[in-house]
């Protein structure tokens, strides 16, 4: 395995780890605003605003650990 393919799997794996947090965080914010007594349409809201932001982070933070290799 060339080098440029191993890190086209290192790329995809990392996408998908990031994928799969913010998947977590923003069920947890849901599920959380939901306990609180928010409807369902509001704790979808807060579900997916925490997934927007916690993928906003963690695609800046992988853009710039590879920016800096």
């Amino acid at each position: 395995m060339n080098t440029q393919s191993t890190h086209l799997l290192l790329l995809v794996l990392l996408l998908g780890l990031v994928a799969l947090f913010c998947t977590l965080v923003g069920a947890a914010a849901g599920l959380l605003a939901r306990i609180d007594g928010a409807t369902y349409a509001t704790a979808l809201l807060r579900g997916a605003l925490a997934f927007a932001g916690s993928a906003t982070l963690s695609l800046a933070l992988l853009t710039f650990v590879l920016t800096a290799l």
